[in-house]
């Protein structure tokens, strides 16, 4: 095991706004701690915005919209500066997945991927947005109809703490591509990697005022920032509880939402699976990114005729993945964002003591006596009224439970308030489809894990979300659409009022 990490080379121990091109503090001045998921050491403080601190960025980012050059560029001008940031990011993967996994606890390697995925997003939206067609409707003789596109105005974009930097990536790009400008509040978990977009955007040549970033609490920046009058759009990322929140506080403006809630997502082996193949994904699907994803598969199904093989090989295989100090490459687990997420997860892992089998982890790693760290933790024969299997943990905590029948994995699958993503293992093509067809869940991956185009939805349904995003989804969602219709030739309208 690697020594436990220093700090990375120039941390900073103040982390500011980005308000109209200038970094500021809070204008109240106050602060709040950030903490190094490790030792849950204080290492920053974050100036804490408050409705005053929103209303200064949403100012700066409508003065960018209304006055300034950046709605509109032609979608070319736009699309360089985006490549331009997209370079960027490429150029500095290695410090920014540095500062990521320090700041979050992912393990470098995966840390590395997700600095390279925010690079793609960038480039995705910069090609989309030049390539984009809209529709014309014609009459011949009489009529043509096109649509309009047109970017709507200051975007509230409100981010999570787990991959926070590349999550950012995925709102920020479609909503600049389009034209709009925005404000951004990170996660108060996770504000380090967040900071570095004002240098990016700087250098890339993106107008001043058309990104801003408050950073603060999500009940009080965050709440400030939906309720602001100022603002048409929210897209948000987060627990389904505060999306509920969010919903009821956007109502009165009426304003376009856009939000990816949390997750519960089966995934579900038939007999007939290649069950290596099976195993290495769902461990991949739950552990990864430390368990703290929206997509992972944290409750499998598993047919009754192979179930005690999956237990017995999925258990030996848990136990085997390497639990270490984000910094090092061979970590494969690392820890838990903050210590209040930290108590949440053990919290569950108790539970599940009384709810199932235990049969890998089940609490601290051994060496690992402070910071966030949870072992790898599978508990068996869950059954589906128990909370680990009903409930969001977000940690690195699966449940195992068996089926006897389609019929019945089906019912296993949806009986849960959620329906983000779902994982199906069959080599009958024929189930295959109309079983993954008749889950409810937004997205769902056929013997595979994971792997998304970006120009596919990516959303859920139920308590997982409220519309889509990635791909056109994306362009729709950050622009108004106009209608127009030009008549041609003569004037075809009923006449009022020339009667006798």
């Amino acid at each position: 095991m690697t020594d436990q990490p220093a700090r990375p080379a120039d941390l900073p121990d103040r982390i500011h706004h980005y308000i109209g091109g200038v970094s500021v503090d809070s204008v109240d001045g106050s602060t709040f701690d950030v903490l190094d998921p490790v030792s849950n050491e204080v290492y920053a403080r974050a100036a804490a915005g408050r409705a005053a601190d929103v209303g200064r960025a949403v100012d700066a980012a409508r003065v960018a919209f209304t006055d300034g050059p950046w709605p509109r560029m032609l979608p070319r001008e736009r699309s360089r500066i985006l490549h331009r940031i997209a370079d960027l990011v490429e150029s500095r993967d290695a410090r920014l997945a540095e500062l990521e996994s320090f700041d979050s606890g992912l393990p470098i390697t995966q840390a590395l991927g997700q600095a390279r995925r925010a690079a793609e997003n960038f480039r995705f939206f910069a090609d989309l947005v030049v390539a984009q067609a809209d529709d014309t409707f014609k009459v011949p003789g009489r009529q043509i109809n096109y649509v309009n596109r047109k970017p709507i105005g200051v975007a509230g974009l409100i981010t999570p703490w787990n991959t926070p930097f590349m999550l950012e990536s995925w709102k920020l790009a479609p909503a600049l591509a389009t034209g709009n400008t925005v404000v951004l509040k990170p996660a108060e978990f996770t504000p380090l990697s967040a900071s570095l977009w004002a240098g990016i955007f700087e250098e890339a040549g993106l107008p001043r005022g058309v990104f801003n970033l408050v950073n603060g609490l999500g009940e009080e920046a965050g709440d400030a920032l939906v309720k602001h009058p100022g603002v048409p759009l929210i897209s948000f990322t987060g627990e389904s509880s505060t999306g509920q929140v969010i919903f009821a506080n956007a109502a009165p403006h009426l304003k376009g939402l856009s939000m990816e809630l949390g997750g519960k997502s089966p995934a579900v082996v038939f007999a007939d699976a290649d069950l290596d193949a099976a195993i290495d994904a769902t461990i991949f699907g739950v552990f990864s990114l430390n368990g703290e994803r929206c997509t992972a598969g944290s409750r499998i199904l598993v047919e009754r005729a192979v179930y005690d093989e999956f237990v017995e090989r999925y258990a030996a295989q848990a136990a085997r993945v390497r639990v270490g100090y984000p910094h090092d490459p061979a970590t494969e687990v690392g820890a838990l964002v903050h210590p209040e997420h930290f108590a949440k997860v053990m919290s569950y892992v108790e539970i599940g003591k009384t709810e199932g089998r235990l049969v890998a982890g089940g609490g601290r790693p051994e060496g690992f006596e402070t910071g966030n760290f949870v072992a790898p933790t599978v508990f068996a024969d869950v059954p589906p009224s128990a909370r680990i299997f009903q409930e969001e943990i977000f940690g690195p905590v699966v449940a195992i439970t068996p089926f006897d029948t389609e019929e019945e994995a089906l019912a296993l699958a949806n009986g849960v308030k959620y329906g983000l993503a779902a994982y199906v293992w069959t080599n009958d093509l024929k189930r295959a489809h109309t079983f993954s067809q008749a889950i409810e869940a937004g997205m769902v991956w056929l013997n595979s894990n994971n792997v998304r185009d970006l120009r596919t939805p990516f959303g859920g349904v139920k308590a997982s979300g409220l519309g889509h995003e990635g791909g056109y989804r994306s362009i729709d969602f950050y622009t108004d659409q106009q209608a127009v219709h030009i008549t041609l030739g003569k004037v075809h309208n009923p006449t009022f009022g020339k009667g006798a």
